[in-house]
Parts: C-alpha cells; structure tokens; sequence
C-alpha cells in the first residue's frame, strides 16, 4: 500500500468517525488512542489530520492538536446555499441526455428510501448515493472537487436531518421530482427543485435546532 493511498484511507475512516459521532464535536483528538485504535504510526495519520483541517472538517489548535468543530448554526447556513448552487451547477455542466439516462437509476434510490424509511433505518447513505449520482455526469471536473470537499462539512449537520418519517417522506417526493423533471428535459427546474431540497433541509434543520 503507498503512502498517498494509505493516508487517503486514514483520511476516509476519519472523516466517517466524526460524522458518526464516534469522534463527538467539540472535542480534542487524541492521536496517540486514535493511532493506536488504527494500527499506523503517528506520522501517517497527522498527515491525514492535516490534510482534513486544510479542507475545514478538523480544527488545528496551537498547543492542543487537533479538534472537532462545534456544531455551528452559522455554518450550516453558509454550507447548505453553497452545496445547493454547486449541485445545480453541476446540472448545467451534465449533458441532458446523460441526465436522463440517469433518471431510472435515481427512481430505483428513491424507491430503496421509500423501503428503508418502512423499516425505520437510516436514509442518509442512500441520499448520499442519490445525490452523488444526480452529479456523476458534470463534465467539470474542478467544480465535482468542490462539492466532493465541501460536502463533508454540511453532513455533519444532515445525520441529524431524517429522523422525521413526515419530512423524509417530502424529501423523498422531492427527488421524485427533480427526476421526473431531468425526464422532461426540463433541466431549469430541475435545479429549481434541487435548490429548494436543500434550502428546505436547512431550514427544517433551523425548526428543530
């Protein structure tokens, strides 16, 4: 295994442990546990640690390492407008026939939501695969680096947004629609829709924050 591979993998599993809330907010990373936890050595994984605070999911604090951000409601509204734009964007850097090519694949998500949320289990997973599918045609390769990067931060704050049987039965209606109107060739609207999921999650978000 090289090092560029292994230090992508640390950064990986890190990631997915803050998100989880193995490694809670607001609190210090212990590098010596976390190492030991790992099976690498301190040098590998505080380069991964660095690598994730360049991109904003840690925090490098003088004197104290490495931390996890505390949930911040300013934040979330900076992040979820931001992701909202770039995955519209990413719409009009894709291919309208592309797009539609990818319309059955999207329904078949939306339907495993619809069985998952029947069985009161987790939808975050398979909006993430939704959404990464919804851009995996932009012909921008820049702009599909800004939302691979940009999207750890907002999700964070989205585990905590399916926990409403109401709010994810809208959301997934939601996707239905942006499918149904990538169908149509309708491309405006489907970013149209695509922007109001978003703003909508945040603002849900705002209710029960």
């Amino acid at each position: 295994m090289t090092r560029n591979l292994l230090r992508r993998d640390l950064a990986e599993e890190i990631t997915a442990r803050v998100l989880d809330g193995r490694i809670a907010a607001d609190s210090r990373i212990n590098e010596v546990h976390l190492a030991r936890e790992l099976g690498v050595s301190r040098t590998p994984l505080r380069e991964a640690l660095i690598g994730l605070a360049d991109r904003g999911l840690l925090v490098s604090a003088p004197g104290r390492g490495f931390l996890v951000p505390p949930f911040d409601p300013e934040e979330a509204r900076r992040l979820y407008p931001l992701v909202a734009e770039l995955e519209s964007l990413a719409l009009r850097w894709s291919s309208p026939q592309d797009l539609a090519g990818l319309t059955g694949g999207l329904d078949r998500i939306a339907d495993e939501m619809t069985a998952e949320l029947g069985r009161r289990g987790d939808l975050s997973a398979l909006d993430d695969r939704w959404h990464a599918l919804l851009v995996s045609r932009c012909t921008n390769p820049h702009l599909l680096r800004l939302i691979e990067q940009t999207k750890p931060l907002l999700k964070r704050y989205d585990t905590c947004y399916f926990v409403g049987a109401e709010r994810s039965l809208e959301s997934i209606d939601e996707h239905r629609r942006i499918a149904e109107a990538i169908r149509a060739s309708d491309l405006a609207t489907a970013a149209e829709l695509l922007v109001r999921n978003w703003v909508k999650t945040l603002a849900y978000l705002e209710n029960v924050g």
